[in-house]
């Protein structure tokens, strides 16, 4: 992929592989990100940042929700491109042996700033040998499967998007939301990607290192009869959320509660309210510059050492080596 490509900004043109099969989802949710920006830089006074563009070998594109995408044919491979993007699906299993959709892409990948997927679209940067040597995310339940096919990649289960270089990838779905924002961020800034996020009324601006299947979500894979508790305590983690005030409010004796909470989600509380903690943390860390101490308390950690001690046991690191790794970049322009 060259390093300087002939665009220059407010001028990146942004292009969609699409393919019969193809999720909906997967190509509109990162169209919408970039078309937003748009929006707001030409409220702004500027030029609209990005051109964007669904192309396909084939015109109109049937896509696995029934609903078929008018497609742009796929350009010259050696003409400019900024981003190159590939969305998933099911399709995706007889669109890696297309072998003149992935010279096309192969080739096309080399015009290209940066290069990504979203879900499945993983498999067909594989394919095309972009992410051997390389860290790589699909959704968590393919992931296996990427690792096994491609082993020369470095598959990551449990993040929602993956940058290694010019090499983006992302989780299943509404994750290709979250890569689109995080290259909005890196091209125009974290101010106008949050912007993007309100319009999108996009409940959390999710980092790169968010889990796939979050702590609050796995919870929820139950009968939903501690789901108002559950949202209390993600809600309160500076709060005291021992055993015996948890079987309190849950109007329970410890004993009781203890045996229906392991059997409606699987943990018991105290490693359920470490999970939503770390979990936590883990964001904070990410997303500000408050200094450890106050994410620790916030977390409900109580010192910093508590907060180090978890984070070394539940992802090998320290807080300071977790925001060095994952804080947000600063801006380009």
């Amino acid at each position: 992929m060259t390093t300087s490509p002939r665009i220059t900004p407010g001028q990146r043109r942004i292009e969609v592989l699409a393919y019969e099969q193809v999720q909906l989802l997967d190509v509109a949710g990162p169209l919408q990100v970039f078309a937003s920006a748009n929006d707001h830089a030409v409220a702004g006074g500027h030029t609209p940042a990005y051109r964007v563009a669904v192309v396909a070998s084939s015109n109109p594109v049937q896509t696995s929700s029934g609903l078929q995408l008018l497609a742009a044919p796929l350009p010259r491979a050696d003409t400019p491109v900024d981003t190159l993007l590939v969305a998933g699906g099911r399709g995706v299993a007889k669109a890696v042996h297309d072998a003149r959709l992935l010279r096309w892409f192969a080739r096309r990948a080399r015009r290209a700033r940066r290069v990504g997927s979203v879900c499945t679209g993983a498999f067909v940067l594989g394919a095309a040998g972009l992410i051997d040597g390389r860290r790589a995310v699909t959704h968590w339940q393919y992931c296996d499967d990427l690792a096994r096919q491609f082993p020369r990649a470095q598959v990551e289960v449990e993040p929602i998007f993956v940058q290694d270089g010019p090499v983006w990838s992302s989780a299943g779905v509404t994750a290709g939301i979250d890569l689109a924002l995080a290259m909005v961020e890196a091209d125009l800034g974290h101010e106008l990607s949050m912007a993007v996020a309100r319009d999108l009324v996009v409940f959390l601006k999710r980092p790169g290192n968010q889990a796939q299947f979050s702590a609050a979500l796995s919870l929820q894979q139950s009968s939903g009869r501690f789901d108002a508790l559950q949202a209390w305590m993600a809600a309160h983690l500076d709060a005291d959320l021992s055993l015996a005030a948890l079987a309190e409010r849950a109007g329970m004796s410890e004993r009781s509660f203890v045996r229906h909470f392991r059997a409606a989600t699987g943990q018991t509380p105290a490693h359920a309210v470490q999970r939503l903690r770390i979990e936590a943390a883990r964001r904070l860390l990410a997303t500000t510059q408050w200094p450890v101490k106050r994410v620790a308390q916030r977390c409900g950690f109580g010192s910093e050492e508590t907060l180090r001690r978890g984070l070394q046991r539940h992802v090998q690191t320290s807080p300071r080596e977790y925001r060095a790794r994952f804080a947000a970049r600063s801006p380009r322009a």
